[in-house]
This record gives C-alpha cells, sequence and structure tokens, in this order.
C-alpha cells in the first residue's frame, strides 16, 4: 500500500480493481457510476487517505474553486456577517471562501491581493482599505474579477468591477435626523478612521441632516479614532467626559465604538439615555444586548455578502460573456432603542 502523503488516483483505483476513469467519475461526475461500484471506490479513498489535488485539477479546467474575501476587520461582527452571506452563496454553487483580514491597513491590502493573484483565484469580494485606490488598480492587472463590497465602485475602478454596499449618506442622515427631531443641538460624531470612505459618508450625511434642521454643521463636534473597535470607542468615551460642555447626544460610526463610548460613560456614572443619548452603525448582534440596547442604523449584512457573491458567480460562470458590471446600493434603516430618548 503506498504511503500515505503519496497516494495518487491511480492507486485508488488499482486498490479498487476499477479503471481511473472510474475513480475520476465517482469523483466528479458520481451520477455516471452506479451506486455499488460508486460506495466500493468511496470505502477505498477513505481507507488510503486519498485527497485529490485541487492545484491539478483548477491547472486542468482553467478556473479554481476559491473566492476570496478581503475585509477591514473580521474582529467585526457586521464582517462576519458578510462572510457569512458570501459563503452561503459560494457554498451553493460548489465553491469555497477564502477569508482576509486586512486590518484597515493598505500594506496588509496589498499583500493579500498579490496573494489572490499568485492563487489564481476564481474572483475577489474586497472591501478597499486604501483610499487612493492604488491595490485595486494594481490587483486589476491581473484580470481577476472582483466586487467592491461595502463601498460603491468610484471613478478610479474605471468601470472594473461591480460593487454592493449600503448608503452610508442616508445612514448618517437618519441617525443624526432622530438625535435633532428629539431635541439635541449638541452633538458628537465618534468618527473612526477620517480617510475611511464609510466614515466620509456618514459624516456626510450627519451634517446634511443638521443643514435639513436649519442648524449649523458646527453643532456636530468630531472625535475620530484610529480604529473601530470597543477600545477605541472607550478611548473616545473618556475624551468626551473631558469636553467642557458635554454634548447631549453622540453618533458613533459603528456599533462596537457605541458600544465602547457606552461602557466609559457607564463607568464615570454617566446615565445613558437620561445624561447622554447614543446611537451607533452597523446593528450587530451585540446592540440589542448590550447593558442598555444601542439605538442603531441597521445595515443588511448577510444580503451584502450574499449578493456580492452572486455578482462575481454570475462574471465568472457558464454565462460570463453576458455579465454587466452592476454598482448596487442598499438602503440602511433606523433601529431605535434604550440608549436614545428625546431630550426633556
Amino acid at each position: 500500500m503506498p504511503e500515505r502523503g503519496s497516494v495518487g488516483i491511480k492507486d485508488v483505483a488499482r486498490v479498487a480493481g476499477v479503471s481511473v476513469g472510474t475513480v475520476s467519475n465517482v469523483l466528479n461526475q458520481p451520477h455516471r457510476v452506479s451506486e455499488p461500484t460508486r460506495r466500493h471506490v468511496q470505502q477505498v479513498i477513505a481507507r488510503l487517505g486519498y485527497v485529490r489535488s485541487e492545484y491539478a485539477r483548477q491547472l486542468r479546467s482553467g478556473h479554481s474553486r476559491i473566492m476570496a474575501l478581503l475585509v477591514l476587520d473580521m474582529g467585526n461582527p457586521f464582517f462576519v456577517d458578510v462572510a457569512r452571506g458570501a459563503e452561503r452563496a459560494a457554498r451553493e454553487a460548489g465553491l469555497g471562501v477564502m477569508v482576509c483580514n486586512s486590518a484597515q491597513s493598505t500594506e496588509e491590502e496589498a499583500e493579500y491581493l498579490s496573494l489572490f493573484a499568485e492563487q489564481r483565484v476564481r474572483g475577489a469580494l474586497i472591501t478597499p482599505a486604501d483610499p487612493s485606490g492604488a491595490t485595486l488598480r494594481d490587483f486589476r492587472r491581473h484580470s481577476i474579477p472582483y466586487v467592491v463590497v461595502d463601498r460603491v465602485a468610484g471613478a478610479d475602478e474605471d468601470g472594473a468591477g461591480c460593487s454592493v454596499s449600503v448608503d452610508d449618506v442616508s445612514g448618517g442622515a437618519l441617525a443624526v435626523r432622530h438625535l435633532v427631531s428629539g431635541g439635541h443641538r449638541s452633538l458628537a460624531f465618534v468618527s473612526g478612521p477620517p480617510h475611511l470612505k464609510q466614515v466620509q459618508d456618514r459624516r456626510e450625511g450627519a451634517l446634511k441632516a443638521l443643514a435639513e434642521a436649519g442648524l449649523p454643521g458646527e453643532l456636530l463636534r468630531e472625535l475620530p479614532t484610529d480604529r473601530l473597535d470597543v477600545a477605541a470607542g472607550r478611548d473616545a468615551g473618556a475624551r468626551l467626559l473631558g469636553l467642557a460642555e458635554r454634548p447631549t447626544a453622540v453618533f458613533c460610526a459603528n456599533d462596537l465604538l457605541a458600544l465602547g463610548v457606552l461602557q466609559a460613560l457607564y463607568a464615570a456614572g454617566v446615565k445613558v439615555p437620561d445624561d447622554m443619548s447614543i446611537v451607533g452603525y452597523d446593528d450587530i448582534e451585540f446592540a440589542a444586548a448590550a447593558t442598555v440596547p444601542l439605538t442603531s442604523v441597521r445595515q443588511p449584512a448577510l444580503t451584502l455578502g450574499t449578493i456580492a457573491a452572486e455578482l462575481l458567480l454570475q462574471e465568472t460562470g457558464q454565462r460570463a460573456a453576458e455579465h454587466r458590471h452592476q454598482h448596487v446600493v442598499l438602503r440602511p434603516e433606523l433601529v431605535v432603542r434604550g440608549s436614545s430618548r428625546a431630550r426633556v
């Protein structure tokens, strides 16, 4: 019997007493093999520990069965849900998903895109970290289809791929419109890294809501952070507490920041929402389960990932020649919970 690591399809055929073609059919077209023979060959495969070479299969077919997904932060449950949606669509098409995390780093993004090119993945779903678009332009030279996720593909994309995003300008406006309608006139925006397009759009929406209400943009005091996580939110909460004139409401660029702010305020004895209202963004699962359930702008993360994967499957499938690039923009919605209230 061959050593476990060197088992090939010919070894399986010899031990099973069938042709190499029969083994190939069991692996790739099982409906063409009778059930007794198929079961027998599968038992031999299991006994020998044979694992077919995806690399060899890819060389023969010219197509990879791996779809790549590159997100900004896998520590954020929002991106976990995006990955779940993409994985579900890919699995139904018989593909696997390689999930990678750029950690909001342009350098790590470039390294992963280079890896995708080396591995000749079927296609890639990418939430860009590089605001200049340079890494995507470099990746485009490899002729690997990609879909931009959680951001509208800009003019720099030159129509090179599809995109699926949520209208973050509308989402930012929803959050601040809710606070302004409740009588709040002193607001803060815990914004996250200023270079991220999502942050920029949510800020734009917040300022739009103020303008609609006839209020000056100066009412919105911005507290940028280096990251979009709970620790950064706690730090922003400490800065809020140190302001000479504390705002009565704060809008956070995502729920993790909002949960960190909530922790800082709770530790300092500041009551939410009595002393300060908080609105987050994403509506992750933890938002509703917080000590004070968090008002949040909901993004359809699962749908976002599913649609992105489906667009990539269309572009790389049997009818790829008929594919036309699309830019899908989904609508957010405000979910009001206990962390915000009208100012008395």
